[in-house]
């Protein structure tokens, strides 16, 4: 095999073959080919694509690059959630315990914040003592006492993955569909669990700012979960508006804890059991009731019982930022949009993100929103409440809200978006 002839293949539109396949990634992984060179045949299939074959056989490389991990000893059915990543998305946080408390084993793998999408990890570490990075007896051990586990992946999943990955963000060849499936199934494949629900989220915080492209992706990966024998289902859900009334790190370990206790803002709710009665479905456990558990407080259970088995505090106060500054509605009316994309935005110039990975983040930083779409407010009252440690930041994180909100005349009709738009699957 040589480089130049996988490049020129997918450069004339050509199909690659399995064993163009196999060889590329195994030679980029062992540093035999250079970073130019697959940064040639990534934008090569950026403009020209990949057949369901090739996405499937790239999938399979990914994950022959590295370790796969195995929880057949368990004695629950395991099931996990992929979110592809939104404004103000705790969904993970409540969900994990939540569809632990209903008999199934969840081995979530997750990630932390770059740009103005949230990461779960950075939300978590907010929790004293609390630990993402775990070794593979200690994940089991966590999954064995709690039920439920959320960490950061290993470096042996998918080493090749991870050094692809790096090279697509700085080669612009991240917006691509095949590439963006096969990176996502490759871990969660690898991760090992028997079932796999994917949250593919649509609008403008969202990665997939339209309904044809999240509806494409998602198909796409759940041929690729079928094709490696993971039963897989994919919800698309609404991300014009933030979820919840909150965005940042501690503020929406808060707002998480809120709907384990049996509250909470109503969208989270709804999407934490519509994406909890998947996972369980899919898990075999069809007759189980995660109303019922967030209800009687068994999620909750489960919830501390992760938490201290990561070694958190439950019970610990969370970090509060030093400043805070209010947000006041322009005038009396309805509030009709709040793009999610300016508030994440806000958030990450506040502190509560990163613009590199190597960039540390803010635990008490964010927004808070006092009204969602559809609300009725009045002249002065406050609309959102923003949070950080750098006060001198204000002035720019301000800036990102220039015409992210619109107040609407009373008696304006207005029609809620749904949290679920469509099921894949």
């Amino acid at each position: 095999m040589d480089v130049i002839s996988v490049i020129r293949t997918k450069r004339d539109r050509g199909e690659l073959t399995g064993d163009q396949i196999d060889w590329v990634i195994d030679a980029y992984t062992r540093g035999e080919v250079a970073h130019e060179q697959m940064s040639s045949l990534a934008m090569a299939i950026f403009l020209n694509g990949m057949n369901r074959t090739e996405i499937a056989r790239w999938t399979a490389a990914m994950i022959a690059s590295g370790e796969r991990m195995d929880f057949s000893a368990l004695t629950r059915p395991t099931t996990d959630k992929h979110s592809t990543g939104g404004v103000g998305d705790k969904i993970t946080l409540p969900l994990a315990p939540l569809v632990a408390a209903c008999g199934a084993a969840v081995p979530q793998l997750s990630g932390r914040g770059l740009g103005h999408t949230g990461g779960t990890l950075d939300k978590l570490e907010s929790i004293p003592g609390w630990r993402a990075h775990l070794s593979n007896t200690e994940m089991l051990d966590v999954l064995s006492a709690a039920g439920s586990v959320i960490c950061a992946a290993g470096d042996g999943l998918a080493p090749a993955d991870k050094k692809l990955y790096a090279l697509r963000d700085v080669t612009g060849t991240v917006e691509s569909i095949p590439l963006i499936a096969s990176s996502i199934m490759s871990k969660k494949i690898a991760e090992g669990t028997g079932a796999l629900v994917l949250d593919v989220k649509v609008g403008s915080g969202a990665f997939m700012k339209h309904l044809d492209d999240a509806r494409e992706l998602a198909a796409t990966m759940v041929e690729l979960g079928t094709d490696h024998g993971v039963r897989t289902t994919a919800l698309l859900t609404d991300m014009a508006t933030p979820l919840g009334r909150t965005v940042g790190n501690a503020l929406e370990v808060r707002e998480s804890v809120e709907v384990l206790a049996g509250g909470g803002p109503a969208d989270v709710v709804e999407l934490t059991l519509a994406l909890a009665r998947e996972m369980l479905d899919a898990a075999g456990l069809k007759d189980a009731n995660p109303a019922k558990a967030l209800a009687d407080g068994t999620a909750m259970d489960h919830w501390r019982r992760m938490i201290t088995a990561q070694g958190g505090d439950p019970d610990a106060p969370l970090p509060s930022a030093r400043e805070q500054h209010v947000i006041t509605a322009p005038s009396s009316g309805v509030l009709t949009t709040l793009d999610a994309y300016a508030i994440g935005l806000t958030a990450w110039r506040l502190g509560a993100g990163r613009a590199r990975k190597e960039d540390p983040v803010q635990a008490g930083a964010g927004v808070e929103l006092h009204a969602k779409p559809g609300d009725a407010v009045v002249a002065g009252q406050p609309l959102l409440t923003l949070h950080t440690d750098t006060p001198e930041k204000l002035p720019y994180a301000t800036e990102a809200l220039e015409g992210a909100y619109t107040v609407a005349p009373s008696g304006t009709a207005f029609s809620a978006s749904p949290v679920v738009l469509e099921r894949i699957g």
